[in-house]
């Protein structure tokens, strides 16, 4: 396979490219996202039997059951993220090695449902903290020790809406390269 064609299994919506300063309509398109998520990930999902959830997008990529369960890690922690920046000052925040956890027992062999049900409760509770957020909490940073660099929680929106239409389009791209439809 050629280095586009990987480049799109990995990347099938682009890279993550950083807006330089988010709008009204741009943070409202990014809540959006977030919001609607759980719902359109478990369409994605059903009627999945065991033998395509535990199916890689790519080759040395994540099934889809890991995808759907690092969702739920990534999320979990955002949220975190997200709440410690508003209620502290200049946090530094706690990476965590993604690709471990996706080894994990529960990472690699829970049933989906698990994560589903997980996702549709955090975000429904992410929603409401974000939507309440004032413009000023908006321009509030941490700081990621990993990419050493500060964060605002516009720019972090825009990362969690792309991570969640990255790894939806990993799950869609290879049910429509399978004909799973």
């Amino acid at each position: 396979m050629d280095s586009e064609s990987l480049y799109k299994l990995r990347y099938p919506i682009g890279e993550f490219v950083s807006p330089e300063n988010p709008d009204p309509g741009m943070i409202d398109s990014y809540l959006t996202t977030i919001e609607k998520h759980p719902a359109r990930l478990r369409l994605a999902v059903a009627g999945l039997n065991d033998s395509q959830l535990d199916t890689p997008y790519r080759q040395d990529g994540w099934t889809v059951r890991q995808v759907v369960h690092h969702l739920a890690d990534s999320h979990m922690n955002s949220y975190c993220r997200f709440k410690l920046t508003v209620t502290e000052s200049k946090p530094v925040i706690k990476p965590y090695m993604e690709e471990f956890w996706a080894l994990t027992e529960d990472g690699k062999n829970a049933p989906v449902w698990m994560s589903l049900n997980l996702l549709d409760a955090l975000h429904h509770r992410w929603i409401m903290f974000l939507r309440s957020l004032t413009p000023d909490q908006l321009e509030r940073t941490y700081f990621h020790p990993q990419n050493n660099k500060f964060f605002d929680l516009k720019v972090a929106l825009a990362l969690y809406a792309w991570h969640c239409d990255h790894h939806l389009a990993h799950i869609t791209e290879l049910k429509k390269s399978r004909n799973w439809d």
